[in-house]
């Protein structure tokens, strides 16, 4: 073969050599007799658009001319180009791969809907009573304060050593006098209630307490409510002793019932 031999001139050496006509090949091949001269004569644009490498391959496969050897000449062939074969190792390489994947999917899809022999164990005990005592954190300890301080929720004691707790509120205005018992040295205190404006405070000792408009003022003393009973513009005063109790005075006995007595007769001059 030479360098510049055409696939035209291999394939016409080739039908020569076999002894074959143009004719005869186009019968047997079911070709148009002009395609078979117009590949002899490498007169490519003659082919249909995108047909000249399938007839060329078609017309040297039944010649027995193996046109991969002649690349070169090949190569000049109008058309897109062929893709390689492919690689027998690759293609069982992309298969096991497949398989594996497969088969992991289906594990997976198997593990998510059987469920497995740890969901019917009974559940291990936390961690946090497995530690050693020693490691687990303390409580913190109750506060010790007579007012609540933030993020305690509990209320104030209505007794400590600071005094007895008392709360008053009011829905009008109301003068208030707290008097101290004597023993305990300290002057009296005097506050104007208004509405909305509670008034806490704690007292030690003794103490008594006034009201000029006790029908409007709630009073609360060591968290007990004080029913005093009156009504608004009434003034009411009460004594408390040291923890808080109210000293309500003793009701008087009620007077005994006289029976009426007899007339004197001697009195009025009346004989007997």
């Amino acid at each position: 073969m030479r360098e510049d031999e055409t696939v035209g001139q291999l394939l016409r050496d080739a039908r020569v050599a076999k002894g074959l006509s143009r004719e005869i090949l186009a019968v047997e091949l079911k070709l148009p007799l002009r395609h078979i001269e117009a590949i002899e004569a490498d007169d490519w644009a003659a082919l249909p658009p995108g047909r000249p490498r399938p007839l060329a391959r078609q017309l040297a496969l039944r010649l027995g001319v193996d046109l991969d050897f002649h690349t070169g000449a090949f190569q000049t062939v109008p058309g897109v180009k062929e893709l390689a074969p492919p690689d027998p190792r690759q293609e069982r390489l992309e298969r096991i791969v497949m398989g594996l994947l497969t088969v992991a999917s289906i594990l997976v899809a198997v593990w998510l809907v059987v469920p497995g022999p740890s969901l019917s164990r009974k559940p291990s005990a936390s961690y946090l009573t497995t530690l050693p005592k020693a490691i687990l954190p303390s409580p913190p300890p109750p506060s010790t304060s007579p007012y609540p301080v933030l993020g305690e929720l509990l209320p104030e004691a209505p007794l400590n050593d600071q005094g007895v707790l008392i709360s008053l509120r009011s829905v009008d205005t109301c003068e208030v006098r707290l008097e101290p018992s004597p023993e305990s040295g300290e002057a009296a205190q005097t506050h104007t209630l208004r509405v909305s404006e509670p008034w806490r405070l704690r007292m030690k000792g003794p103490f008594t307490l006034s009201l000029d408009n006790a029908g409007v003022v709630n009073v609360e003393v060591a968290g007990v409510r004080i029913a005093h009973g009156q009504n608004v513009g009434e003034a009411w005063s009460g004594r408390f002793d040291a923890s808080g109790h109210w000293l309500q005075p003793i009701p008087s006995p009620a007077p005994e019932p006289v029976e009426p007595q007899p007339p004197d007769d001697e009195a009025d001059g009346t004989p007997p």
